[in-house]
């Protein structure tokens, strides 16, 4: 493992050779087994059903993980799955997750998709990706998954065969007695061949049984947003998800480390930065419950899970933490180094609360889908700039640039300039980036950087700083939403001319989905109805709008086009004046205005006697910054 303490630790590790010519596994199949001859006893991966810290739990070592994903593979084979035939998997996680994942890579290309989606977003993605096999949970309590994706299936003709995950086998007497007389029916609704995954893993031979690839190839799609009928799918090679892999084990973790991810292995987070990082570097993970951070009791029992698996690092996101510290810490953590936080921006009086409460030290991190993921991380040895997302990773090209719509034409910005944040590394599929050609024109800033679609800025000290978006997306706790979905449903109704969703901002998901509605002339609707309009025509309840206001005219462009600035300025205002009227503060918003470095700042002003400190505390909590007027 390599010091991580800033710019002249990464220049340091290009130097020593150029990335072509390190010691890097060429395929998943070999990325595993060299972990296996290497680390093979050491525990790899552990899961628990239930969040209770002495409920039972199974881990399985490296070399049984080996074993268990070359059976997954010769399974996927034997059903006719190739190198460019998809395996897709419809699960919360578990150890056959991750042995799917792995074993899906290895046969075919693998193609997580989120649980939470309702039957007709998961066949689109099953559509879209031309999945055959499906992987997913048999009928359980307290969850729909089976009869979500019994729908789905229907949807897509091209699966021929449906493999079950049964949960009861991790749970003990007397639950495992109860579940089989109260598991919910799930009646067929396709024509797809079921199976038993354990019992069909359990015939394959434990060594693979056909010749890997021989070189590097797409491995996995992703698909990116989830709230549309028509997803987009992001392909992601071997040689992508073994360097994400690869950084984790050179600057975070080694084979002793214990890491606690409760997030969800549908997500890039936890598939690429985390468990290629654990295969890299022979490291253990936990992964607490089905549904991770949203599982029952895990965030009462979080810090004496913490103590039972000794853990080292936490994996974690802007809304967890703001979970756990409504929590006390109840059990013995001296064991946690770091705190590890991605997928949206973390509010500086959340990093400070967390850093007080626990004594352990939160690394913010940046990355995309598009990208495989990782693209910058604060330093872990050195010093920190709270609020920026780090310096760029070994390998990983950072530029921010001013691009033509077909990104042909780009001018660079300079130091603390704002533009489109443009990467190139190892996790970027130049040109192909999405499975639909027609998807990546214009995705492309000299036909070599990926435009993120984020707007930043680099530092003097070579820090990267986030401070908005040009792609128009509402990022809920990590989860990305479309807002054309919320216009689209609204636009429906007879009484609305025009419809501009946008995120709000919130202290606890960082944004919500918030739509402001003109109406034709004449027409009369109350805020209510149109409301109760948009949450029957939207079909993910993420994507809910969580305030609607009916304006007299929408602020539009010279050309027509809903000028969406505007309306992020006013609900900025409204959400920070509610945030210090609620905190008996005598403080309101005057304005909101376009900062060149750091986005769109409220300016506030006093309205009576105030404690500066006691506003910095309140406002503190959203990631948009504040500041006082002159």
């Amino acid at each position: 493992m390599t010091s991580w303490g800033g710019v002249a630790d990464r220049d340091a590790i290009e130097n020593e050779m150029p990335w072509e010519e390190r010691d890097i596994p060429k395929t998943i199949f070999q990325f595993v087994r060299r972990t296996a001859e290497k680390y093979g006893d050491r525990n790899a991966i552990s899961f628990q059903l239930e969040s209770d810290p002495k409920a039972k739990a199974e881990t399985l070592t490296w070399r049984q993980f080996h074993e268990k994903t070359n059976q997954a593979a010769n399974l996927f084979r034997s059903l006719g799955v190739g190198e460019t035939d998809v395996v897709a998997y419809i699960l919360p996680n578990s150890n056959e997750t991750a042995i799917t994942m792995i074993g899906g890579m290895i046969a075919g290309i693998v193609n997580p998709i989120n649980p939470l989606l309702d039957a007709e977003q998961i066949g689109a993605i099953l559509r879209e990706t031309g999945a055959t096999v499906v992987v997913t949970l048999r009928s359980f309590p307290k969850t729909d998954v089976a009869q979500k994706v019994g729908e789905a299936v229907a949807l897509a003709p091209d699966v021929h065969t449906v493999l079950e995950v049964d949960l009861l086998r991790y749970l003990s007497p007397p639950k495992s007695w109860i579940v089989p007389l109260i598991r919910p029916k799930n009646p067929a609704r396709h024509r797809a061949k079921v199976l038993n995954f354990n019992a069909e893993l359990e015939r394959q031979p434990k060594t693979l049984q056909f010749e890997d690839a021989k070189g590097d190839r797409v491995g996995a799609y992703f698909h990116t947003g989830g709230t549309t009928g028509m997803p987009k799918v992001a392909q992601h090679r071997y040689s992508g998800m073994i360097y994400n892999g690869w950084l984790g084990s050179t600057i975070l973790f080694k084979e002793t480390d214990n890491i606690m991810c409760p997030l969800p292995l549908f997500h890039v987070f936890a598939t690429h930065v985390i468990f290629m990082a654990m295969i890299a570097s022979g490291a253990h993970v936990v992964f607490p419950t089905p549904a991770g951070y949203r599982g029952e009791g895990v965030f009462d029992n979080f810090w004496k899970l913490i103590e039972r698996w000794n853990i080292t690092f936490i994996i974690t996101v802007p809304t967890a933490i703001a979970a756990l510290m409504q929590r006390p810490v109840d059990a013995d953590i001296s064991s946690v180094k770091v705190a590890f936080s991605g997928s949206a921006p973390l509010p500086v009086e959340l990093f400070k609360r967390f850093e007080k409460a626990c004594g352990v030290t939160i690394v913010e991190g940046y990355g995309l889908t598009e990208a495989t993921c990782l693209v910058s991380c604060n330093p872990v040895d050195g010093e920190q700039k709270i609020g920026s997302v780090g310096i760029p990773f070994p390998y990983s090209e950072v530029r921010i640039l001013d691009c033509s719509e077909d990104g042909k034409t780009c001018t660079e910005m300079g130091v603390d300039e704002v533009g489109e944040i443009c990467v190139h590394n190892p996790g970027v599929f130049v040109g192909h980036t999405y499975t639909e050609a027609d998807k990546n024109v214009g995705l492309f800033a000299d036909q070599k950087y990926l435009r993120t679609g984020d707007l930043g800025r680099i530092d003097e000290d070579g820090f990267l700083w986030i401070t908005g978006r040009a792609k128009d997306l509402i990022i809920r706790g990590g989860h990305n939403i479309d807002p054309a979905e919320i216009e689209d449903a609204l636009a429906s109704h007879p009484a609305v001319a025009f419809a501009g969703a946008i995120g709000q901002p919130d202290a606890f998901a960082g944004e919500l989905p918030c739509v402001y509605v003109e109406l034709v002339d004449g027409a009369d609707v109350s805020e209510d109805e149109l409301m109760e309009h948009a949450k029957k025509h939207i079909h993910e309840r993420a994507a809910h709008p969580k305030y609607l206001e009916i304006l007299r005219e929408l602020p539009k462009t010279a050309v027509g086009k809903i000028f969406k600035p505007d309306l992020r300025k006013r609900a900025i205002a409204r959400v920070y004046d509610k945030a210090l009227a609620d905190a008996g503060l005598n403080a309101r918003v005057r304005e909101v205005v376009e900062d060149k470095k750091r986005g769109l700042v409220a300016r506030l002003e006093k309205t009576g006697e105030v404690d500066d400190a006691a506003v910095k505390a309140t406002l503190g909590e959203f990631t948009r910054p504040w500041e006082w007027a002159g």
